[in-house]
């Protein structure tokens, strides 16, 4: 096996990275079951493409936030090791395409040398946190949420409880009530509050997008901040143990929520708090490294278009709360700029405002701490840069994800309709540069990485057949849907179905229809009044399929006939476990369990004991040709199938040993006893299996 080292100081960033070398190199062996491999990869940021034998990378930037220093490193990295292009997500990550799987180490070590790290930024993990891109700035927010998105990510960054869950996790703080964090549609929410002049967080539960949103149910009103971290453990942990693995159409949060109850869940998480090690998590907001705006001499400028610069006055600066500082928008047509543009805004920022940028929710990027006598100069900079696009945040900032360009899922293109959408707007609405209440996005697919059933106006990529069995793609359009605030929204109805090419006109017919009849209402409220039925009768001749052109089999962006290609899914990282690498992976925990134990840290050495527990028995199980599940079903299986049916004496049930997790607090005393537990019992069970496989 070729060796890999690198040169990170961090011993345990360092090692994650060989780690990986050293399973790519496995998996090239052949060692390493494909199925398994994928789920070991999108937990370090390494994503399968739509096209064969290169990878997409994504870049865990926690609440959006980004250096100047780390701006130019993922510049320099993604020159090296892609193609010079960076794309903004709607989790405030930067995703960089066509890179080689075999590279991915070095490229990993690259970016640590600035503490920028792909861990955790895909796969059944917690995803980057993320925040209001105004944390900080807003000025209606209570207190800067920054320190407390910050002090999540790091707590729960390579934490066991939450390394190899059913499915992914997601996180947000808002600012203020305008909830722009998007509280309602996480599995956690965060809005700030304030109590009594104490901090603390109203909290959502349990929401999510996808082909069946669900609106968050509120579990606090109140939460004191040093009870985020614990009671976010809590969650974790039950999800861990109760959420679905099997089928991964309902292996979210939402759905386990869904079918054991809110009430049912929350007491779990509060029995949960006495396995868990600190009670409370104090979160010291004053030692976080806040921006500082440097101090500089205000650069002459002349300039000749005044008029424009009012208008990108108007429509792309934000107030801040700090006297005389504003905050720039940047608008990013579908979040893509290049790395040249990237290297000279890492320049800018850091000699004439904080040294940093906020990547946003809607694919763009703010500016924040800069002094208002410097808009000139911001301007003039900027435009050479083609970062004066006007509308940030406005009806013409249209969102989309990757859909068919790049990604496996994607059904029709939603980059290619968002361009054409974006366009209309500009020439034929010109009145919606400066309107902030409509919200266009677009998702290539029912997964909703484009946030498409959230928005006023939604697009959703799918294809439609016709009775001679061609495919054409096409457009689910959905309305009605918004951001009431404090943790209140709406979901989108599902309107009408039409062929893609259709959707510059049921977008001018909606709008058109709008301006007419809607007089002062913003939209969600004039769709809410008309009715799901008012627009499916305004759009309805479009969704015929009897007089399709030849043009409706192409899709934007597109010059060929369109093709339905939907390849396999890597958002769960679904794993197909083989007998042998389920041993092997007890094995591994065991030991990372007792590096945990050795540093102290016995409330992770434990949870590695009770995963290499669980793997343990789950291997008998399948070993046994018994399907299964989640891991509370695992454990009940084992006790049912295998103990109680004799199979197998451990003096006592499996439940009764590997459930002492959830009454023992995490002391020295127990993690070596649970630890012995753990080695113990994967002795006794790869004992039996090579008594039962000898039998054969």
């Amino acid at each position: 096996m070729q060796s890999f080292r690198t040169e990170i100081e961090n011993p345990i960033v360092e090692n994650d990275i060989i780690e990986l070398a050293k399973k790519i190199q496995l998996f090239h062996d052949g060692k390493i079951d494909e199925e398994k491999f994928r789920s070991l990869r999108l937990a370090r940021g390494v994503y399968g493409q739509r096209q064969q034998g290169v990878q997409m990378i994504r870049i865990k930037l926690p609440y959006g936030k980004v250096l100047s220093n780390q701006l130019r490193r993922i510049a320099d990295v993604s020159d090296e090791y892609s193609r010079g292009r960076l794309h903004i997500t709607t989790r405030q990550d930067i995703q960089i395409h066509y890179v080689d799987l075999d590279r991915t180490p070095q490229l990993w070590e690259e970016l640590e040398r600035d503490e920028v790290t792909l861990r955790e930024a895909c796969g059944n993990t917690v995803r980057n946190v993320t925040a209001s891109e105004t944390a900080g700035i807003d000025i209606n927010e209570p207190f800067d949420v920054s320190p407390y998105a910050d002090a999540l990510f790091r707590f729960f960054l390579r934490n066991p409880i939450c390394q190899e869950m059913g499915r992914k996790f997601k996180v947000s703080f808002s600012a203020s009530d305008e909830d722009t964090g998007l509280s309602y549609m996480h599995d956690l929410g965060f809005i700030a509050k304030l109590k009594r002049g104490k901090r603390g967080f109203k909290v959502l539960l349990g929401g999510g997008l996808g082909s069946q949103p669900r609106h968050a149910d509120l579990l606090y009103e109140f939460l004191p901040a040093n009870k985020i971290i614990p009671v976010m453990e809590g969650v974790l942990r039950i999800f861990d143990r109760h959420g679905e693995r099997k089928s991964r159409a309902k292996a979210r949060l939402k759905f386990l929520i869904k079918n054991i109850g809110l009430d049912a869940f929350k007491t779990l998480v509060e029995e949960e708090q006495n396995a868990i090690e600190f009670k409370t998590v104090e979160i010291n907001a004053e030692v976080y490294q806040a921006s500082i705006p440097v101090s500089v001499k205000t650069p002459k400028v002349d300039i000749d278009d005044i008029d424009d610069f009012k208008l990108w006055k108007s429509t792309n600066i934000i107030s801040q709360k700090q006297q005389d500082y504003v905050a720039i928008g940047i608008k990013v047509l579908l979040g893509d700029f290049h790395t040249d543009k990237a290297r000279l805004l890492a320049d800018l920022v850091e000699n004439y405002a904080a040294g940093e940028i906020r990547l946003t929710l809607r694919q763009n990027i703010l500016i924040p701490f800069v002094k208002e006598a410097l808009l000139p100069f911001f301007y003039t900079e900027l435009k050479k840069l083609g970062f004066t696009e006007l509308g940030y945040n406005k009806a013409v900032d249209i969102t989309a994800c990757p859909g068919t360009d790049t990604c496996n899922l994607g059904i029709s293109s939603s980059t290619g309709i968002a361009e054409e959408l974006e366009r209309i707007i500009k020439a034929e609405y010109p009145q919606y540069l400066k309107n902030e209440d409509l919200v266009i996005k677009i998702s290539g697919c029912m997964n909703a990485c484009g946030q498409h059933n959230m928005a006023n106006i939604g697009f959703q990529g799918m294809s439609i057949r016709t009775k001679d069995k061609k495919v054409a793609p096409a457009l689910q359009v959905l309305l009605g849907g918004g951001n009431k605030g404090n943790g209140t929204g709406v979901f989108a109805d599902k309107v009408v179905k039409i062929p893609s090419k259709r959707g510059p006109e049921a977008l001018r017919r909606i709008l058109n229809d709008y301006e007419q009849f809607a007089g002062n209402k913003k939209f969600e409220n004039y769709y809410a009044e008309k009715g799901e039925k008012y627009f499916y009768e305004l759009l309805t001749d479009l969704s015929s399929i009897e007089n399709l052109t030849q043009d409706d089999f192409i899709d934007w962006g597109s010059e060929k006939a369109y093709i339905k290609a939907i390849g396999i899914g890597e958002c769960a990282g679904v794993v197909i476990d083989l007998i042998a690498t389920l041993f092997l992976e007890s094995e591994e925990k065991i030991d990372e369990a007792t590096k945990a134990f050795s540093n102290k840290i016995y409330s992770s050495a434990i949870y590695y004991a009770y995963s290499s527990m669980v793997n343990s028995a789950k291997a008998i199980l399948l070993s046994e040709g018994v399907s299964t599940n989640t891991q509370g079903g695992i454990i009940k299986q084992f006790d049912e199938l295998i103990i109680d049916a004799k199979k197998l004496n451990l003096g006592v049930s499996f439940s009764d040993i590997v459930y002492q997790i959830r009454s023992h607090a995490p002391t020295e005393k127990f993690a070596k006893a649970y630890i012995k537990n753990a080695q113990d019992f994967l002795d006794v069970v790869r004992a039996f299996r090579t008594q039962e496989v000898n039998k054969k």
